[in-house]
């Protein structure tokens, strides 16, 4: 074995347990030391609290550490590792995981990103190599070649006999754990499982099936149902001799061991299995499999600051080692730089996840085997972090291998590449060019100048593009052709001639029926063209002539009308019966002006009139009908109401006139409350809504006849209770009482008011400060007092009055308590 002196820089040195099964030469338990003390061949030296050992030199059979060997061997205790490190920013859960949306970089590439970022990384990468070589030199002259497995094995420590019970507990329990996985793994092609690792290694059954996966080979004839002792013990026997055939090297250990279920033993002899068949085989510059294996981790993550790989232990604690050994083979899986560096067991649970479900790396630890523990246990990682230098590196030699081919074809391609391209290139020029003269000549035009426009910009796209494209193609060819010829003839191979099919003779004769084919359709997209144009042009001019001759026979009919109104109502109606034809035939010259315009077409030889001018007309005729119309109606209406005079009648038709905005002889509400205000006849909003529902009938318009019948309604003096109640609501401004101040100001004379001061109550509610201090009287107790009498009669004060009395009350302030409403 390698002193602590020989290992790589930066590696732990590694001590040995003095537990029973362990596989240091422990003076205290000799009966399980598995090396031969009568030969001679290996020796003790207490110095320092190192363990150093020789074989002899002529010893030449490769051994490996022994079958009891199975607690996590350590140099020192190092300071356990806080609670903060440990589970800071860790969820309980399993992190969930997404592949980076990243594409997958160059490792080269990433490699030199990182160690620009990571100055100090070469240095240091730099002595660990250096190390590495002189421990190397040391073990190649004074160790036997036994020495490059036994590497794995823990240097004595007398130390770690103090070691807490729970603790080694805790690994052995790892240790099981970690083995039963590679055990399943191993026995999955042959869809059997371990759940009990000491139980089910019992019969020998299973042990015998987990050597014949491990090394491709049978190991003959055994019990596979084993009932009896004995029989167990031969299948015992008989894969503990098969491994010693292997060469490897195996004493203190019987059948016994393995039937009777002593776990140690059975642990160590798994991890011996391990040891050979699964990290042996790594060689990393020559140096034993497991320097060779931490160098490896040392190396893939020297360009990451967070990372220092020293052992397989605490140096995995917070899972950002798993996270850069992703990152660095396959960055298109992980997004190293946005981990949150904190969460421990969240990067830990990521890595496991990513390398189990995209690599294939079987999950042989938990999460809190590593991050829980101070010193995770060194077995079980080593066992573990085996299947990812693996599974990386027969990545890479795929890789490599891929790469090997290219080169290898690159170089080989020369002359055939080049006549391969000459034959691929000149067949499908021919072809395209075949394709485009059957294309041309196969044509046929729809009758649209969109479609014959389509076709002439696809032809000059043709001759801007393609062509270009097929001329230099074909100058290149001719020119790559003579190189072919050139370059055979320099290494004085037999000359290239091109199938005849494909000769350069064969390419003028396309390419002249081509140009031929190319002319044809160039005459015939010009005359398509033309022949389009003419046609709308023709048939432009014959609707628009036709469509200007019926509005002026229309204009005409109402400029001649006379006689009585109700006949000059019925021949307007007729000519308002025939707009909507004129409408839709108007649509028509419009879609036809429309493909003028995308012809282009400025300049029209069979007509006068543009489309602008004809909708211009047409708007006017429309117009005259519907105002000649508006008018017969309103003359009929006003010839009913006899009740007004005409120079009343005239200002409200001014007025209705003026507020038709759009000559539809209707108003809207808005329109019909304009109307009114400039009349002076001024409401509330909810006045107005209510006049405008009970005049329009509901409707959204009011009528001419409507509008004047309410303008009879409120001009005319009715006398009735509604009316007299909407003139003292006038009078007082809407609050709910007048004063002898209100009745004068609109002029009633003094007669009148003292007639009414004496018969209206006095006011005794809430008053305006304005009129505080004069005598006030309530009207509306006047005129209740009045509909009560008159009850019988039908007469009452209609609700929307009363509400807006009441609103307005409310809208007083609140009656002072030194106040009253005779104030």
């Amino acid at each position: 074995m390698t002193s602590t002196a020989e290992r790589p820089q930066g590696a732990r040195p590694l001590s040995g347990s003095s537990l029973p099964g362990n596989a240091g030469c422990n003076e205290e338990f000799p009966e399980f030391c598995l090396h031969d003390h009568s030969a001679g061949t290996h020796h003790h030296h207490s110095t320092a609290g190192s363990h150093t050992s020789t074989s002899s030199p002529a010893s030449t059979t490769p051994t490996t550490p022994t079958t009891a060997e199975y607690s996590s061997p350590c140099a020192e205790k190092t300071p356990p590792v806080s609670r903060d490190r440990t589970s800071s920013g860790a969820s309980s859960t399993t992190t969930a995981y997404s592949p980076s949306p990243r594409t997958r970089r160059d490792k080269k590439e990433l490699q030199a990103q990182r160690l620009q970022r990571s100055g100090s990384s070469n240095l240091a990468l730099a002595r660990k190599e250096s190390t590495a070589k002189k421990n190397r030199f040391r073990s190649a002259t004074g160790s036997s070649p036994a020495d490059a497995l036994a590497a794995v094995e823990p240097p004595h420590d007398q130390g770690l006999t103090r070691m807490a019970f729970a603790e080694q507990q805790k690994w052995i329990t790892v240790q099981q754990k970690t083995f039963t996985k590679w055990m399943n793994t191993k026995l999955e092609a042959r869809q059997l499982e371990v759940k009990d690792l000491v139980a089910d290694l019992s019969d020998g059954v299973l042990l015998i099936h987990l050597l014949e996966c491990l090394s491709n080979d049978t190991l003959g004839r055994y019990a596979s149902k084993p009932k009896l002792r004995v029989q167990r013990f031969e299948n015992a026997n008989t894969a503990l001799d098969f491994i010693k055939g292997r060469g490897i090297q195996m004493t203190n250990i019987g059948a016994e061991d393995v039937v009777d279920g002593n776990r140690k033993i059975i642990l160590g002899l798994i991890w011996t299995l391990i040891l050979r068949f699964t990290i042996s085989d790594i060689n990393e510059e020559g140096m034993t499999a497991k320097e060779g294996l931490l160098l490896w981790c040392q190396r893939k993550t020297a360009c990451y600051d967070e990372v220092e790989v020293r052992d397989f232990s605490g140096s995995w604690n917070d899972g950002l080692a798993f996270c850069a050994l992703l990152d660095i083979h396959r960055p298109d899986l992980i997004d190293y730089d946005a981990l949150d560096k904190s969460d421990h067991r969240g990067n830990m649970q990521m890595a496991f996840d990513i390398a189990h479900k995209e690599i294939g790396i079987p999950k042989l630890l938990d999460v809190e085997d590593v991050c829980d523990v101070a010193k995770p246990d060194e077995r079980s990682l080593m066992t573990y972090i085996a299947y990812w230098f693996h599974a990386f590196s027969q990545m890479e030699k795929v890789e490599n291998a891929g790469r090997r081919v290219e080169k290898f074809v690159n170089n080989m391609a020369g002359a055939w590449e080049m006549q391969s391209a000459y034959e691929r290139r000149m067949r499908e020029l021919l072809r395209q060019i075949k394709e485009q003269i059957e294309k041309w000549q196969q044509a046929t035009f729809q009758g649209t100048y969109a479609d014959a426009k389509a076709q002439a910009n696809e032809f000059a796209a043709f001759k801007r593009g393609r062509k270009r494209e097929w001329v230099a193609e074909k100058s290149e060819l001719a020119t790559l052709l003579g190189n072919i010829k050139t370059k055979l003839g320099t290494y004085r191979l037999r000359p290239y001639d091109p199938p005849p099919e494909l000769s350069l003779e064969t390419m003028e004769r396309e390419w002249s029926g081509l140009s031929k084919t190319e002319m044809t359709r160039a005459q015939l997209i010009n005359e398509t063209i033309r022949d389009i144009k003419n046609a709308l042009r023709k048939s432009f001019a014959d609707k628009a002539n036709d469509f200007a001759m019926a509005l002026n026979t229309m204009q005409l009919a109402i400029s001649g009308l006379d006689g009585d109104v109700e006949d000059q109502l019925h021949h307007v109606r007729k000519l308002s019966d025939n707009l909507p034809p004129l409408d839709k035939y108007l649509e028509t010259i419009a879609a036809v002006d429309a493909k003028c315009q995308e012809a282009n077409i400025e300049e029209n030889d069979f007509t006068t009139y543009t489309y602008d001018e004809l909708v211009y007309e047409h708007g006017l005729v429309k117009s005259s009908v519907q105002k000649k119309l508006a008018f017969l109606d309103n003359q009929m209406v006003a010839r009913n109401m006899t009740n007004l005079t005409p120079i009343q009648l005239e200002e409200f038709e001014s007025v209705f006139r003026h507020f038709d905005r759009d000559d539809t002889n209707s108003l809207q509400e808005l329109e019909f409350s304009a109307a009114l205000a400039s009349l002076g006849l001024v409401f509330s909003e909810d006045e107005m809504h209510d006049y405008f529902m009970d005049t329009s009938k509901g409707r959204d318009h009011v009528t001419f006849e409507q509008f004047i019948r309410f303008m009879v309604d409120v001009t005319e003096d009715q006398n009735t209770a509604e009316q007299v109640f909407q003139s003292f609501r006038e009078v007082a401004d809407g609050k709910p009482y007048v004063t002898e101040m209100d009745l004068r100001h609109s002029l009633v004379p003094d007669e009148v008011i003292d007639k009414l001061i004496e018969i209206i109550p006095p006011h005794s509610g809430p008053d305006t400060a304005e009129d505080r201090g004069m005598p006030q009287y309530d009207y509306i107790a006047f005129m209740d007092k009045l509909i009560s009498d008159e009850k019988e009669a039908g007469t009452t004060i209609p609700s929307n009055v009363l509400q807006e009395r009441t609103n307005r009350v409310s809208m007083l302030p609140p009656k002072d308590p030194k106040l009253n409403g005779n104030h």
